[in-house]
C-alpha cells in the first residue's frame, strides 16, 4: 500500500490509545459549552456501573445537557447499548432535536402511529410476536403514550433497556397511601432497567414526600420509609456547619471535634490534628461520602453557579374594565371557596382560572349570550401590549433585541391574543399551545428563533413554560400570573438560562383592584420571585394557601394584604435559611466539587486548542478521496469526491459544512462540530483500523536524514504490534489497557534501531518506490524478511509483560481501593448499592485472567530501503 496509508494507520492507533485512555472520553466531543458543573456531574455519573441518579439542577442550569452527556458517554464507551427516554408529549421533538444536534444521537420516536405501522408490517409478514421496542436501540416516547396504551407499555417493559431517562419527573404523583398510574408505570420500568436518570427542577419544593417518592424510584431498598427519611434529613444541618468550618479553614470547636470523631471513626481521627487545606479536603471527601443523598442526588443552584444575568421586573397596572368588574363580582358571590380550601383540585383549578383570568369569564358569557364583542376589545392589557410592542420595535437595535416571549395560562387566550395583535396592531405573532401538533409547535418555536426572517413575538400557553429554551430573547411578558410559584419560575426560566447574554426584562400587565394585583404584590414583595429564584416558594404557598385564596377572593377580613405579605416574607426567609444551613448546602458541595470540575474544564479547553484532529482528518479525507475545501475562517466543506474509494457512512451526497471550532459550531446550527467523537471521525478511524489498507508498505529513506550512520542499500523493517483486549466492553478493560502500540525497527543484522529512527525521520526522508520494483525486492529478500518478522515478534513478547503488568496493577489498585471504599461506606451510607460492589469485584477477577492471556498482534509492517 501507499505510505500515506501506513502513516494514517499508525496515527489512528496512536489516537485510539490516547482517546481510550482519556478522562474526557464521551464528555467533550459534543456540541456543548464546556461548563464545569455539567462536566463534573456527567463525569461522576457516567463512569458508574448502571447509574441511578436524580438530576435536579435549578431551572436553566442544563439538566438536559447533563443527561445527554451521560447517555453519550455510556453509549460511546459501551456501558450501555439500549436507551429509553420518556418525556412529556410536548417535549418529544425538542429532545429528538437536542440529542441529534448536540450529541449526534439518532433516537426513534415511538407513538401510536409508528407502532401500528410496525404491527401491520408484522401481520403482513406473518410475524405476530414481534416487540416493536426491540427494533431500535435508542427510543424516545411520551409518558402519555405509555400510560394510555397498556399493550405497548408491556412491550416497553420487556425492552431489555440498559438506561432509562425520565424528564419532568416531578409530574409523577405519589403519597404513602396511593400513587398515580404514571408513577406506577415508571416504578415498574425502574425495577426492570439497571440504569435510571430522573430529571426534575423541583426536588423538594413540591414537598418532602414528593422528593422521597422520586428517590424511592431509584433505590426502593434504601428509601423505604418516609418518616425515617425525614429524620435523616434533619440531621444534615450539623454536618453542613462542619463543612463550613472546613472550607473556611477555621478551627473546630469542642462539639464539632466530638461530632467528627463519631462520624468518621478512629481510622480518621489523626486527620483532626492537621489543618492544611489538603487535609481539610480529605475530611470533606469523607463527610460527603458518608452522609446525605449526594451519591444519588445532584442539585446545583444559581447561587453557586455564577454568570447568570440580572432579572428586572416591570409592573404595568391597568384600569379594571366595568365588564370584568361585574363578572368577577358575580363569580366570587357564587363560588364555594370552602370546597377549594379543602383541597378539591377541580374546584381549586376553577378558582385560579376564573378569578385570576377574567377574560375566561367573559369568554363563557360571550358564548352563552352570543356577544359580538371579544374580550380583546375591552381588556386594557391588550391595548397596552400592542402599544408596548410597537415601542420596542422602534427602539430595538437588532433583530435579537426585538424578540419578545409572551406567556398566558390558556390556549384560547393565546390564540385570540395573537389574532388581536395582528388585526388591531398589524403585529405578527407566532402561537405555541397544546392544541397544535408537535410538529406545528416545533415550527412555531423555530420561526420565533429565526433571527433574520422569524417572528418577533411568540405567544405561548402554559405549555410553553416547561422544557422549551428561548434564551436568545431577553424580554418576557407574563400576560397573567400562575397561582403556583414553581410554575412562575418555570415561565421565567425559559429565558433565564445558561447561555443568556443579556439582563432579563419581565413585564407584567395586571388589572388594578383584582386578584391579579394582589398576587403580583405577594410574589414580588413576599418572595421576590420575579428578580430572584425562589426555591422555598411552593412551601410558603402550601403554608399560607388558605389565607392567600381568601384574600384573592376578597372574602376574609381577618388578614390584610400587608399582613399576609409580612407573614409570607418571614416564612420565606426562615425556610431559605434552613435550606442554606442544611440539606441544600450538602448537595451544593457534592453536586459540583469545584477543584475536580475546574480540572475537567481545563483539560477540555486544552484539548480544544489541539489541532491534531484537523491534521488527521485532512490526511484521512485525502486518503479516502473526499473533497474538502475552505468555506470561511475555521470552517470547511466536505463532499464525496469523484474518485472516492468507497461509500462513506454519514456523508450526504451534497456534502456538509463543518468546523473544528466549538464556538463557531455553537453559533451556527447548520454546521457540524467535528471532534474525535463525531460519528464521521469515528467511522473513518474504524474503517482504517479494521481494513487491510496500510498494513504493508515499502519506502526508501535518505540516509542523510538519519541521526545514525546507515549504509546505503541497507534494508530495514518497521513492525507495529498492538496490545489490546477483546474482553466484553462491560469489563472496561481498555480503561487500564487502551490499544497500545509496540513499534520495532530492525536492520538486516537483527539489531534494533527503534530508538534511533522515528516515524518523523522516515516521513521526512521517504521516497516512493514503484510497485513492480517493490515486488521484486520482496521476492528477492523474502527469506530475510520472514526471519526479521519472527525476531520482531519475539521482541514484542518481551516488551509486552511490562505493559500488561502496569495495566493489571492499575486495575487492581483502582478497583481494590474503590471496592474497599464502597464496602466501608455501605456500613454508614445506605445509598451504596451491593450490586455496584459485586460488579467491581467480578470485574477485578475477570481482568486478572484477561491481562494474563493477551499477546501482541502484528498490525502493520513496512520495508525500508536506505539510499
Amino acid at each position: 500500500d501507499k505510505n500515506h496509508w501506513f502513516d494514517l494507520r499508525y496515527q489512528t492507533l496512536q489516537q485510539l490509545h490516547k482517546l481510550t485512555n482519556s478522562d474526557l472520553s464521551g464528555l467533550t466531543g459534543c456540541r456543548t459549552s464546556l461548563i464545569p458543573h455539567q462536566l463534573y456531574i456527567a463525569h461522576e455519573v457516567a463512569n458508574r456501573h448502571a447509574p441511578r441518579v436524580l438530576l435536579a439542577d435549578e431551572v436553566g442550569l442544563g439538566k438536559t445537557i447533563e443527561a445527554g452527556l451521560i447517555i453519550h458517554h455510556q453509549l460511546l464507551n459501551e456501558r450501555a447499548q439500549r436507551v429509553l427516554i420518556i418525556v412529556p408529549e410536548s417535549l418529544i421533538h425538542q429532545w429528538l432535536v437536542e440529542m441529534l444536534r448536540r450529541f449526534n444521537l439518532m433516537f426513534s420516536i415511538f407513538d401510536n402511529k409508528r407502532c401500528q405501522a410496525m404491527k401491520l408490517e408484522d401481520d403482513l409478514s406473518e410475524s405476530h410476536n414481534e416487540n416493536p421496542f426491540l427494533s431500535e436501540q435508542l427510543v424516545l416516547c411520551s409518558l402519555e403514550f405509555l400510560s394510555s396504551n397498556e399493550n405497548y407499555y408491556q412491550q416497553a417493559l420487556a425492552g431489555e433497556w440498559d438506561l432509562m431517562v425520565v424528564d419532568e419527573a416531578h409530574h409523577l404523583k405519589w403519597t404513602a397511601q396511593q400513587s398515580s398510574h404514571e408513577y406506577q408505570l415508571v416504578e415498574q420500568l425502574s425495577q426492570q432497567v439497571k440504569g435510571v436518570l430522573l430529571l426534575t427542577a423541583t426536588p423538594e419544593q413540591l414537598g418532602v414526600a414528593s422528593h422521597f417518592a422520586r428517590l424511592r424510584l431509584l433505590d426502593p431498598d434504601r428509601f423505604t420509609n418516609l418518616e425515617t427519611f425525614i429524620s435523616e434529613e434533619n440531621n444534615y444541618q450539623s454536618i453542613a456547619q462542619i463543612m463550613d468550618t472546613l472550607l473556611s479553614n477555621n478551627e473546630f470547636n469542642n462539639e464539632q471535634q466530638k461530632q467528627l470523631q463519631i462520624i468518621l471513626g478512629d481510622e480518621y481521627n489523626d486527620e483532626l490534628n492537621h489543618t492544611s487545606p489538603l487535609d481539610n479536603e480529605k475530611l470533606i471527601e469523607h463527610l460527603l461520602d458518608r452522609h446525605g443523598t449526594g451519591r444519588i442526588l445532584f442539585r446545583n443552584t444559581r447561587a453557586t453557579i455564577k454568570g447568570f444575568p440580572e432579572r428586572k421586573v416591570f409592573a404595568h397596572p391597568q384600569k379594571l374594565p366595568v365588564e370584568y368588574q361585574q363578572l368577577l363580582k358575580q363569580f366570587t358571590q357564587s363560588f364555594h371557596l370552602q370546597d377549594s380550601l379543602q383541597g378539591q383540585n377541580d374546584s381549586e383549578q376553577t378558582f385560579s382560572k376564573l378569578v385570576l383570568f377574567p377574560e375566561q369569564l367573559y369568554q363563557i358569557k360571550a358564548l352563552s349570550e352570543q356577544l359580538s364583542t371579544s374580550w380583546t376589545q375591552i381588556d386594557p392589557r391588550v391595548q397596552w401590549l400592542g402599544n408596548w410592542l410597537f415601542e420596542q420595535r422602534a427602539e430595538s437595535n437588532s433583530t435579537s433585541d426585538n424578540k419578545t416571549l409572551i406567556i398566558t395560562a390558556n390556549a384560547q387566550t393565546a390564540i385570540e391574543l395573537a389574532d388581536s395583535l395582528k388585526k388591531q396592531y398589524g403585529l405578527y405573532a407566532a402561537v405555541f399551545h397544546e392544541g397544535l401538533s408537535l410538529i406545528e409547535r416545533d415550527r412555531a418555536a423555530a420561526f420565533f428563533a429565526d433571527t433574520e426572517n422569524g417572528a418577533p413575538v411568540l405567544v405561548c400557553s402554559e405549555i410553553g413554560s416547561e422544557g422549551r429554551n428561548f434564551q436568545f430573547a431577553h424580554k418576557i411578558v407574563l400576560f397573567d400570573l400562575p397561582i403556583n410559584p414553581d410554575l412562575l419560575e418555570q415561565r421565567i426560566g425559559r429565558l433565564d438560562r445558561i447561555g443568556q447574554k443579556q439582563n432579563i426584562q419581565i413585564h407584567i400587565p395586571y388589572l388594578e383592584n383584582t386578584a391579579q394585583e394582589t398576587l403580583f404584590h405577594w410574589y414580588h414583595q413576599a418572595l421576590n420571585a420575579f428578580e430572584q429564584t425562589c426555591p422555598t416558594g411552593n412551601n410558603v404557598f402550601t403554608h399560607i394557601k388558605e389565607q392567600l385564596f381568601a384574600l384573592l377572593m376578597n372574602s376574609n377580613d381577618s388578614i390584610s394584604q400587608s399582613d399576609l405579605i409580612t407573614e409570607s416574607r418571614s416564612l420565606h426567609k426562615s425556610l431559605a435559611q434552613a435550606l442554606h444551613d442544611g440539606r441544600d448546602q450538602l448537595l451544593e458541595y457534592n453536586s459540583c466539587r469545584q477543584p475536580q470540575a475546574d480540572k475537567l474544564q481545563s483539560l477540555a479547553e486544552k484539548e480544544d486548542h489541539n489541532h491534531s484532529l484537523f491534521q488527521y482528518m485532512d490526511s484521512a479525507f485525502d486518503a479516502f478521496g473526499i473533497d474538502h475545501s475552505e468555506h470561511s475562517e475555521h470552517c470547511y466543506i466536505i463532499s464525496p469526491g469523484e474518485h472516492m474509494l468507497t461509500q462513506f457512512p454519514g456523508l450526504p451526497d451534497d456534502g456538509m459544512t463543518i468546523s473544528y471550532d466549538r464556538n463557531i459550531a455553537l453559533a451556527n446550527e447548520d454546521m457540524q462540530f467535528f471532534s474525535w467523537e463525531h460519528p464521521i471521525v469515528r467511522t473513518a478511524m474504524d474503517m482504517i483500523n479494521t481494513s487491510e489498507m496500510g498494513n504493508t508498505a515499502m519506502t526508501t529513506l535518505d540516509s542523510s536524514k538519519l541521526q545514525i550512520p546507515i549504509r546505503s542499500g541497507s534494508l530495514l523493517i518497521e513492525c507495529l504490534f498492538v496490545l489490546e483486549t477483546t474482553a466484553h466492553k462491560t469489563l472496561h478493560a481498555d480503561r487500564y489497557l487502551p490499544p497500545t502500540i509496540v513499534r520495532i525497527v530492525l536492520n538486516e543484522q537483527g539489531q534494533e534501531l527503534t530508538q534511533h529512527i522515528s516515524t518523523a525521520d522516515i516521513k521526512q526522508g521517504q521516497e516512493k518506490i514503484k510497485k513492480q520494483t517493490a515486488q521484486q525486492i520482496i521476492k528477492l529478500k523474502q527469506q530475510e524478511l520472514t526471519k526479521l518478522i519472527n525476531q520482531a515478534e519475539q521482541l514484542s513478547t518481551q516488551y509486552a509483560p511490562n505493559i500488561l503488568h502496569t495495566a493489571q496493577c492499575s486495575s487492581e489498585k483502582l478497583l481494590a481501593n474503590e471496592i474497599e471504599r464502597l464496602k466501608s461506606l455501605a456500613k454508614i451510607n445506605p445509598n451504596i448499592r451491593q450490586e455496584e460492589i459485586q460488579f467491581l469485584e467480578q470485574q477485578l477477577q475477570s481482568l486478572a485472567v484477561i491481562f494474563h492471556a493477551i499477546k501482541p498482534r502484528l498490525d502493520a509492517l513496512r520495508v525500508i530501503i536506505v539510499t
